[in-house]
């Protein structure tokens, strides 16, 4: 194979006269080239690491400082009250050294201490300014003169153009609550929940927990958040997603759509072609850390650490428990097509190959006309069935010869591309079917033809369509959201497509073959592939997926009524279950704590007593100014919950970490026991849209993606994502089970839309009520 001769150095073979070398060129400049971009990344790296390690400062400060000081002792005035003649005289110097040496290398050694101690100091009054957090809790354009003079404060020892990791030594620790405020709290949340009985039965595990073994669990708890940098995150990440035993797919990883009604390009290739050529101009920026961090507010920070991650990263299945293994700077991907794995190098004698030779690539690996190896079509089932016998198989088949090889390429892969031969988007006499379809298609395909173990997987469609499926446990939604909204905006407004649709640029067509993977499957692990692909199969067919395409108003409408949009959306989704199931439930709202460093995310109970109020008041006929008045009332409770929830002061976690360390201790809770057991019946979560720059959004909102979504929590609730797309627009992913009869994604999905539109006429009493939801629109294939 040619791919195969190109990857060595050397070739030899042995003559009578004796061996006879042949040195190849090209391989070792490849190998020059290699070497010489991997030092540009290590000096790269740590050029950023020096700059990170002395922000809000900078590295030429430092040259200011020393000069401050040696120009005020050449007027012969002493800035260090003795200290330079203090060092002078301890200096372990040689005889030969003059004393004006003496002196000057004193003063330096001063001037940098002192530059040191200066970094310190501002770096620790920035921690305790962004340790303020009263601004939060402020209306939008009615800010306090103390916020104002605080956010002052925040710019000044900010310094200038932060890079992405800047902000990460000045960020404060998550704060532990204190017991009774988080008991409190949690009694509160239940109240509307429970009957008397109940309730008094909880209030009485809540008082005996608080009084005893709770103070005990708090102790260990104060004391591991002095020792770590996030009482959280570890234990979050270790337990909530990595020590999971069942399958990942549907259960814990989400999915992503493309551009809603716009089709950049119909070639398949050339799509692959743009969008993985930005992805890595994206890695680029990642490594050189020229990504903004995230500013709330123009001003406050958010953590940036979930981002290390990105690419280079696949999570291991163990017996166990999994973990996250992370790699440096891979130049390949995997790409899946037609039940064959292949090596697809994106860079060629140290340049990143254009998007026209990435497509010309792609096109090459969608003409191949080899079979799949015995056992290897549905191999990638392994990842989407449950855990253990995954990771026996992993250990038992593939942890030597050709199968690690094959395996090690698709793990240490910059990330994950599969092929699709089908057809998806808004197609077909159906669109809001189809628009489904496309959603259940990114969340899970056909089982085995992803690779749901990568940190992200991105799927390309036969017509031109595309979409991504994120692994959980590494970051949150927000950080993948960034990566594709940047990937999308370049594929379509700086790359864009030639006429016929291709990629632009040229072809250099002496580019390597893309490298099929090899495999040796036995049959007693294509056994074990088939097995994991029927567990998989019913978890995927069972899961009944709507996505509501809602364009009667968006949040300028929301806003004009004096109501914050999200809250809006959580009292329509309450009111919408109420409708639905004629009770109220426990409801997770993910809200993100990355205000604080390593912050990940925190639950907002949106179920509130208030909320209960307002949708009695409202199904029972009440009078207009009374729902008026109990929905603003639960809408602003809403957003008090949420707010302190991303100061610190939430209670999920909380209680969730007393619990680990109850077991660590090898002690019962009852109280703990029963919260921990608690099912979330409605699971709701907000997709962000943080680019905004890169986007038109009043003019061109098309080109905006259609959002994302999960599966269901419990197996008898719903799993809820919704994105808010300019003013205009929101989307709804809906997820639940067909095997649970009393959910129906499509009879929750009209709640909804009746729910959003009631509440606006409720609020908006004057207004004509539509007469039904524009769900769809034709779509637009467009190039570029």
């Amino acid at each position: 194979m040619a791919e195969a001769h190109q990857a060595v150095a050397f070739q030899f073979t042995v003559t009578p006269e004796g061996p006879d070398v042949q040195l190849s060129h090209q391989a070792f400049t490849e190998i020059y080239l290699s070497g010489l971009r991997s030092w540009k990344k290590h000096i790269i790296r740590f050029k950023n690491s020096l700059i990170t390690g002395v922000y809000p400062a900078s590295p030429s400060s430092w040259l200011f400082v020393v000069v401050a000081i040696l120009a005020t002792m050449y007027t012969r005035s002493d800035p260090s009250m003795g200290l330079i003649a203090k060092i002078q005289e301890h200096l372990p110097v040689s005889q030969s050294m003059s004393t004006q040496c003496q002196a000057l290398v004193s003063a330096v050694l001063f001037s940098t201490m002192l530059w040191l101690l200066l970094i310190f100091t501002m770096r620790l009054c920035l921690k305790q300014l962004l340790s303020y957090h009263r601004w939060i809790f402020e209306q939008h354009g009615k800010m306090s003169n103390t916020t104002k003079v605080w956010v002052a404060l925040v710019r000044i020892f900010s310094g200038r153009k932060p890079q992405l990791y800047s902000y990460q030594g000045s960020l404060p620790n998550l704060p532990v609550p204190a017991i009774k405020d988080t008991v409190k709290r949690y009694l509160e949340s239940v109240r509307p929940l429970m009957d008397d009985t109940q309730y008094e039965h909880m209030n009485k595990l809540a008082a005996e927990f608080e009084s005893s073994l709770g103070n005990r669990l708090q102790w260990y708890l104060k004391l591991k958040a002095v020792l770590a940098t996030n009482y959280v995150s570890d234990w979050w990440e270790k337990y909530v997603y990595l020590r999971g035993r069942s399958p990942i797919m549907v259960n814990s990883n989400y999915y992503g759509m493309d551009f809603l009604y716009v089709t950049p390009t119909p070639i398949q290739a050339a799509r692959a072609g743009n969008t993985i050529h930005a992805f890595f101009l994206y890695r680029c920026k990642l490594n050189k850390e020229e990504i903004k961090p995230c500013l709330l507010r123009s001003a406050v920070p958010c953590c940036s650490y979930q981002f290390e991650r990105m690419f280079d990263t696949c999570r291991i299945p163990g017996t166990l428990t999994d973990t996250v293994h992370h790699w440096q700077d891979s130049d390949y991907v995997a790409v899946y097509h037609r039940g064959r794995y292949f090596h697809l190098t994106v860079y060629q004698a140290g340049r990143l190959l254009s998007p026209r030779e990435i497509e010309f690539q792609i096109q090459r690996i969608l003409d191949d006309p080899s079979p799949p190896s015995k056992g290897e079509a549905n191999l990638g089932a392994l990842t989407a069935g449950d855990r253990i016998p995954w990771a026996e198989a992993r250990m038992k088949f593939f942890s030597s010869g050709v199968n690690k090889g094959s395996l090690d390429c698709i793990e240490k892969a910059a990330f994950f591309v599969t092929l699709d031969d089908d057809e998806q988007g808004i197609i077909g006499d159906d669109p809001a079917a189809s628009l489904d379809s496309y959603a259940k298609s990114l969340m899970h395909g056909k089982c085995y033809d992803r690779w749901f173990d990568k940190s992200f997987s991105v799927i390309y469609y036969k017509n031109g369509k595309s979409g991504i499926n994120g692994e959980h446990s590494w970051a949150d939604v927000p950080v993948v959201s960034h990566l594709w909204e940047y990937t999308l905006a370049i594929d379509c407004f700086q790359l864009g497509y030639n006429t016929e649709g291709h990629c632009k640029g040229e072809v250099d067509s002496s580019l390597p073959q893309p490298q099929k993977l090899e495999w040796e499957i036995p049959p007693e692990c294509e056994e074990q592939i088939s097995q994991s692909l029927t567990v998989a199969q019913a978890l995927a067919d069972d899961v009944d997926l709507h996505v509501i395409v809602f364009r009667d108003f968006g949040k300028g409408k929301i806003k004009k009524c004096r109501v914050s949009p999200n809250a809006f959306i959580q009292m329509a989704l309450q009111l919408a279950y109420y409708r639905d199931q004629r009770k109220f439930c426990l409801t997770y709202e993910s809200c993100m704590t990355r205000l604080f460093r390593e912050g990940r995310t925190e639950t907002v109970r949106s179920c509130t007593s208030d909320s209960c109020a307002f949708i009695r008041a409202l199904e029972g006929g009440d009078v207009a100014d009374v729902c008026r008045r109990l929905f603003h009332t639960a809408a602003e409770k809403h957003q008090h919950l949420y707010r302190t929830a991303m100061t610190g002061a939430g209670i999920d976690r909380h209680l969730f970490c007393l619990y680990v360390i109850s077991k660590y201790l090898g002690v019962e809770s009852p109280f703990l026991k029963e919260v921990l057991s608690e099912q979330w019946h409605l699971s709701t979560s907000q997709t962000p849209f943080q680019l905004l720059e890169l986007y038109d959004m009043v003019n061109h909102l098309e080109y905006l993606s259609c959002g994302g979504g999960f599966g269901p929590v419990s197996d008898d609730g719903y799993g809820v994502s919704y994105a808010i797309l300019g003013d205009t627009v929101i989307n709804f992913h809906i997820s639940c089970k067909h095997s649970c009869a009393q959910t129906d994604a499509h009879k929750f999905g009209a709640q909804i839309t009746k729910a959003l539109q009631d509440l606006m006429q409720l609020l908006s009493p004057n207004q004509k009520k539509p007469s039904k939801t524009q769900v769809s629109r034709p779509e637009v294939k467009k190039d570029l």
